[in-house]
């Protein structure tokens, strides 16, 4: 498990392919190898990968199956480029974001950014399947990093958050453009309280559901709009 908190950013030192896997060696930050050991997960961009070697106190390779470089931004990758990087939360640890699995459910296109000399509003795309999971002012993750969602139009298929000068300076974020992509994890809990809503309606309503989404989509609505972000019916 993973807290959402980015500890900094790793620089793809080399990519070398083999037969079904692509082999990543990062350069991290003075102090993040300490203690890490073959066998440990790491969260790079949003995607749980598992040291297989340690070449250096700040140095370590990963092997990546070709299904996870086809559903991730992973694929995309050159030597040079930065990620997001943070260590598997130890127990007992505090979750100064929320808690993450480092399974990417698909990757986000942005739309558009806006920047001033402190704060940084970014807009991404949203898969119309997803657009039931994300609420404003919840919780969502975007390349590993936990952030609050601050806007967000499932008619459109967006959503926008705003990045302080803090998450600007430790995450790959303030390199990011309209027309980059990025990995998204949304947050399991209100997956669960969204799917179980849905179920619990379909149940009650039968045939027609379908009818009563049709009469709210002609009002712009939407079953989902009536679950706040905490999961709970509003």
């Amino acid at each position: 498990m993973f807290t959402g908190i980015v500890q900094g950013t790793a620089k793809i030192a080399k990519i070398a392919d083999r037969e079904g896997l692509r082999t990543f060696t990062l350069d991290f930050p003075p102090g993040f190898c300490v203690d890490l050991a073959i066998g440990a997960s790491v969260s790079t961009d949003g995607v749980c990968l598992t040291v297989t070697e340690l070449l250096s106190d700040n140095q370590a390779t990963f092997d990546v199956m070709l299904q996870s470089l086809a559903i991730t931004t992973l694929g995309s990758y050159v030597e040079g480029d930065r990620a997001n990087v943070e260590r598997a939360a130890r127990d007992g640890a505090e979750i100064g974001g929320h808690p993450l699995s480092g399974h990417v459910d698909f990757t986000s296109e942005v739309v558009m950014v806006k920047s001033s000399d402190t704060n940084r509003l970014m807009r991404f795309s949203i898969p119309e399947d997803f657009r039931k999971y994300v609420f404003a002012k919840g919780y969502i993750a975007i390349n590993g990093a936990s952030l609050t969602v601050s806007e967000v139009n499932r008619a459109e298929g967006w959503f926008e958050v705003w990045l302080i000068p803090e998450t600007r300076r430790m995450t790959v974020f303030e390199d990011k453009q309209v027309g980059d992509f990025v990995n998204i994890e949304i947050e399991r809990s209100t997956q669960v309280v969204v799917d179980t809503v849905r179920e619990t309606v379909q149940e009650s309503l039968g045939k027609l559901q379908p009818l009563l989404e049709a009469i709210l989509k002609e009002k712009g609505l939407t079953l989902e709009d009536f679950v706040s972000p905490q999961g709970k019916l509003k």
